[in-house]
């Protein structure tokens, strides 16, 4: 899979997106190009298609060829238009889905550096980044490339739209290569020049591995361990530095002994929105699960975003955010609780540190759950089940924005924290 990318609304990203799936398609590879860009879904528009069937069919068929439709220049190139706002659609995950399909998957991503751009990125095997020769496309192509090597993903390279010269200074400020250059065409899909300029660029990608799971122009980015031997491994040794955990289980769960384990690493903040501060210690002492020496305070009932922001601003470089739980915040004022969630996730980006939003699942739950899943970059799902010699406790990751997620579950023993690989 291949992501096509740019900060900067404008650079022809969308052409090139369709450009590249028929330049593969051109060369023998049946490909197909998926539109995800949710704002602005004009793919479909790009190529002279329909607007429907969107990727939200792809659930009510075998294979996503079955819905695409085809281009009407390259006989193997499909596209799948963006779904509409009506639908409901867990894009990053129908994304992984259409991954292991047969064809080649191009995904058009949306402009600007915000989650919706993260969640098609974060799935893909290579990123290629579209700019123009403009300063402010350049500009924003760095941040492209910032956002890519924050997720793990390898950038293959850049496309240098509406050019046909390399700008001395552009390969040397993105520290990445220039794959192709596209000239400027008033009818760019139908010129012969630009298909030239795609087929030459499909050419170098299908050539372009020595830099295949590595991030281009550095160093691979050091992970956070959660403390817990098997997540950490199953996630290539932890998480991501900046990253928004929501644990999500039921309040019978005993997820609090995953919630102990993990101030075990490095200092943590706890806020308690339920119990109180001694009795939160007295739980960490007697817990039969390891355990760190956490600062915890308790977040007041009546009023409790004001001081659960200033104590959130307060956190140190590298330091861990725990929230047991979210109920309470949850409960508070859609717009305030929304500033609070932007707080801690620009917090943890600046201080490189781990915040676990704790999420019970209760039947009074508010609509505010969807908005701090939604913040969440990586949502860890507590499952049990009640067999007849054992209750079985599964944590599986259902999202995860900022790199891939194991496929399988991890099995849990909560009476010793031991973790057992599925």
């Amino acid at each position: 899979m291949i992501a096509i990318a740019g900060a900067k609304g404008g650079c022809g990203k969308t052409t090139a997106a369709l450009g590249i799936t028929e330049a593969f398609a051109r060369d023998g590879t049946p490909t197909l190009a998926v539109d995800a860009d949710r704002q602005l879904p004009d793919l479909h528009v790009t190529a002279g298609l329909q607007p429907e069937p969107t990727i939200a069919a792809v659930e009510n068929h075998d294979s996503p060829t079955d819905v695409a439709q085809t281009s009407v220049r390259a006989e193997d190139a499909m596209v799948l238009p963006a779904p509409r706002s009506s639908q409901s659609v867990d894009l990053q995950s129908t994304l992984e889905t259409l991954r292991h399909a047969k064809p080649q998957l191009v995904v058009d991503c949306p402009s600007g550096a915000g989650p919706d751009v993260v969640e098609p990125m974060s799935v893909a095997d290579e990123i290629l980044v579209v700019t123009d020769g403009t300063n402010r496309s350049v500009s924003a192509a760095k941040t492209t490339i910032d956002i890519a090597r924050r997720l793990d993903v390898p950038v293959v390279g850049v496309l240098l739209n509406r050019c046909e010269t390399v700008p001395d200074e552009v390969e040397a400020s993105l520290d990445v290569p220039v794959l192709g250059m596209v000239p400027d065409r008033s009818r760019p899909l139908q010129s012969s020049d630009v298909q030239r300029a795609y087929d030459e660029l499909v050419g170098r990608i299908k050539t372009t591995d020595g830099n295949k799971g590595q991030v281009m122009g550095d160093q691979p980015v050091e992970r956070l361990p959660t403390g817990v031997e098997t997540i950490d491994s199953s996630l290539g040794g932890g998480l991501l530095p900046g990253t928004v955990v929501a644990l999500t289980a039921d309040p019978n769960g005993q997820s609090e002994f995953l919630l102990y384990e993990l101030t075990t690493t490095r200092g943590t903040l706890y806020l308690t929105t339920e119990r109180s501060e001694s009795v939160v210690q007295h739980a960490i002492d007697s817990t039969i699960a390891s355990a760190g020496k956490p600062t915890i305070r308790t977040l007041d009932p009546t009023n409790p975003l004001p001081e659960a922001t200033r104590l959130v601003q307060q956190l140190p470089e590298g330091a861990n955010l725990i929230i047991d739980s979210m109920r309470l915040l949850e409960q508070q004022e859609p717009q305030r609780y929304n500033e609070f969630l932007n707080t801690v996730t620009e917090v943890m980006q600046e201080t490189d540190g781990l915040a676990i939003l704790h999420c019970l699942d209760r039947p009074e739950n508010t609509n505010n759950r969807g908005t701090t899943e939604y913040f969440a970059d990586v949502v860890f799902d507590l499952d049990v089940s009640t067999g007849t010699d054992a209750v079985d406790h599964r944590l599986t990751i259902p999202k995860s924005r900022r790199e891939r997620a194991p496929s399988e579950s991890i099995a849990l023993d909560v009476s010793t924290q031991e973790i057992v690989g599925d």
